[in-house]
């Protein structure tokens, strides 16, 4: 059975890859090239990332107004914060999503041009095409740990709401919301600190768009 999973897994990966390459062949076919396909998923990525802060920013203000809520139906109150939350689980996804993105064609461009300078005869071009290759490794490098950095800040935020979003379902009442009041200032601060490393990826995402753009 191992044997079978690991060999259904290796297959699985294998036929991504080939439809990955597929795609990248048949778009430089149109004239769209890996460089050109990188600085667009760079840029999703980044808007990814602009969408994200909004709605963590969206979600923190609901679950204030739910932890000040003052008469009126509780219900509908703590059913926004709720929706808010679900709705920065999404966002979340979608950043991850598209940083994989961005590695896979990263992956396949640095192949792809490290294999074509192998093909340039003449050693001062090749010397000048190997020294973009690592000036833009070195910039891509950094990107992606922005990226990552701020992405690992989301999961524990989520935690947080889902925690409290949970506890809120389970026991709806005056009572309950004064016991999560305490931890808003930590979730506040942890939303803060989000965006915050958020600025600095969509910054470095900027850098790296420009950079690309004028090689």
């Amino acid at each position: 059975m191992k044997k079978i999973i690991t060999s259904a897994i290796v297959a699985t990966s294998l036929l991504l890859t080939g439809c990955q390459s597929a795609y990248y062949g048949a778009m430089e076919k149109v004239g769209y090239h890996k460089r050109d396909i990188m600085v667009d998923r760079v840029e999703d990525a980044k808007e990814s990332q602009e969408e994200a802060q909004e709605q963590f920013s969206s979600a923190l203000e609901e679950m204030q107004a739910l932890l000040n809520h003052d008469g009126g139906d509780l219900e509908s109150a703590y059913n926004k914060a709720k929706d808010e939350y679900e709705s920065a689980q999404g966002a979340a996804d979608d950043v991850t999503n598209r940083i994989d993105k961005v590695e896979d064609v990263a992956e396949a461009l640095f192949d792809e041009w490290q294999t074509e300078i192998g093909e340039i005869s003449k050693a001062s071009l090749r010397r000048n095409s190997e020294s973009k290759l690592r000036e833009t490794q070195r910039s891509y490098s950094q990107l992606v740990k922005s990226m990552r950095r701020a992405e690992s800040k989301m999961e524990p935020v989520l935690t947080a709401m889902k925690d409290n979003m949970l506890y809120l379902k389970h026991n709806l009442n005056a009572q309950a919301i004064g016991a999560i009041k305490g931890e808003f200032a930590s979730l506040q601060t942890d939303i803060s600190g989000l965006i915050k490393e958020m600025n600095k990826s969509i910054d470095e995402s900027n850098k790296f768009i420009a950079s690309l753009e004028n090689k």
